[in-house]
């Protein structure tokens, strides 16, 4: 079976998410180990996560990945059972 490049595409897009999700992980695991609580973790990842955006993509793009987000929290995408890794 071959891959198109749009499969190949979507398979390194994924690994980078999973490479990057367990980044974030280890970093939020830290956080807890140095006594930060969860929502100051949560909030200084979004500050940068944002900033970035902002940087890299402009104001439309961060928008738009807030707007994805918040659809995300609506959905329920984020309760312990769901979330992927």
């Amino acid at each position: 079976m071959e891959h198109t490049a749009s499969d190949i595409d979507a398979l390194v897009r994924e690994e980078k998410r999973l490479t990057a999700a367990e980044s974030h992980s280890e970093a939020w695991a830290e956080g807890l180990s140095a006594g930060i609580e969860p929502d100051i973790i949560a909030e200084a990842a979004l500050e940068t996560a944002f900033g970035e955006m902002l940087r890299a993509s402009g104001e439309t793009a961060a928008l738009a990945l807030l707007d994805r987000m918040r659809e995300k929290v609506i959905e329920g995408a984020f309760e312990p059972c769901q979330v992927r890794h």
